[in-house]
This record gives structure tokens, sequence and C-alpha cells, in this order.
């Protein structure tokens, strides 16, 4: 099984086993980081250890390589298929990329509000440092970001690319992904990225930047276990 048929699971196995809660049955990332979580395999024992996982009042993202049937008592709130692209090399851009800045704790607040405004995914108060970030301003306000997110032996997730409503439409998002994502390939790991399978627009972008589809995954967003509400 190719290592990112399993993203989450390989993440919070390696780049965020520091990060994880829960055994060798499932796993999931600390709440103020991130929702997600996963099983090892899909035995009874690790399906009974994911729904003692799931937020009772809150929620569990969980992605691919197949949708589980989990115990009785866990919702599924949401359901989607992911397109997951991979990019072994990056189009070069044909213009300078705009004036960026590498993001940081100072920049907490700037994040969180911009990353809850445009929604680019789930984004908790500690998400930023899941990895680098960097970001645009204009006039000292935060306008543009992107960064990292899952990581595993090979591979770094490309993240929390969003850009706030007034400065769309000036190529913020691209650019930034295009240097988050050399980034990635300059220190030998292939940068990767998840997005919804039906937006046909966003996957040409990507694929403009040199993204390409490696395989599509369902997500399935879950709530109502046992675990503490975040």
């Amino acid at each position: 099984m190719h290592p990112l048929d399993r993203p989450v699971w390989n993440s919070l196995s390696s780049g965020w086993a520091a990060l994880a809660q829960g055994d060798e049955h499932a796993r999931r990332l600390d709440p103020s980081y991130g929702p997600f979580g996963a099983t090892a395999d899909e035995h009874p024992e690790s399906l009974a250890a994911i729904a003692a996982l799931v937020p009772a009042d809150g929620e569990l993202w969980m992605i691919g390589p197949e949708a589980l049937t989990l115990p009785p008592g866990v919702i599924v709130t949401r359901t989607a298929m992911l397109a997951q692209m991979v990019a072994p090399s990056i189009t070069p851009a044909t213009a300078p990329p705009p004036a960026w800045v590498p993001l940081g704790e100072s920049d907490a607040a700037d994040m969180l509000a911009l990353a809850l405004l445009t929604k680019p995914g789930p984004f908790r108060s500690h998400t930023r440092r899941l990895g680098r970030f960097i970001g645009v301003r204009e006039n000292g306000r935060l306008v543009a970001m992107a960064g990292e997110r899952m990581r595993l032996p090979g591979f770094t997730e490309v993240s929390g690319v969003c850009t706030h409503p007034d400065w769309r439409g000036r190529g913020l998002a691209g650019a930034l992904m295009r240097v988050v994502a050399q980034a990635i390939l300059d220190r030998g790991k292939t940068p990767f990225l998840h997005a919804y399978a039906a937006h046909d627009k966003t996957i040409a972008l990507y694929c403009s930047l040199g993204f390409e589809v490696r395989a599509e995954l369902p997500m399935m967003v879950v709530t109502g276990g046992g675990y503490p509400a975040p």
C-alpha cells in the first residue's frame, strides 16, 4: 500500500507522532492542532478504538482509503470524495512572487482569523505549528497565506491556503503555494495536497502549478463518540 493511501494514520505514526493520542489501533491528532483521526486497519478493535476518540461534541475528520463502518453511536455528519494530488516538480512562475513573509507565533491571531473567514479546511488554534507558513501582508493586514500540515516519510502536505475575499483574483494563493511546495521539494520531500474531487476549477489551478492527481480518497466527518470535546 502506498503511504499516501493512509495519509492521516501515517502522519500520526511519524511526523505527528508527538501530537498523537490513542494507541496502535487508532489515533487522533491533539484537537488543538486539528480534528484528524485514523485507524490502523479495518479490524473491529480498531473501529472500536477510533469510536472512543470521536468527540462527543465536536468533529473527527477521517480520510481514506475506504469509508469505514463505525460502531453505533458514531454519527457521520458529512462525506466527500477528495482528489489527492502530488507534485514531482513545480511549474516555473511567469511573474515574480509577491513580497511574502514567514509567519510565526506573533501572527497567530491573524492566521486564525483569516482561516475562520475563508475556511480553507479545518484550522485550529495550534494548526500553524504543524509546519512552515508564509503569508502576504498589505498595510500590516494578513491577506493571504499557505503552509504545511501532514508530514510522513518522504511527503509533506501543502495546506492552509487562503486569501481574503477583498484580495482574490491576484494570484496570491497560487504564488504562495509555489513557494511552499518548492521549499518542500528542496528538502527532498514530495509535496501533496487534498482538494474536493468535484471542484474542477480548483484542481485545474493546482495542475497548472505542477500537481497531478494520484488518487481519489473518501473523507468522512463524524461526531458523537466518547472523547472529550476540545
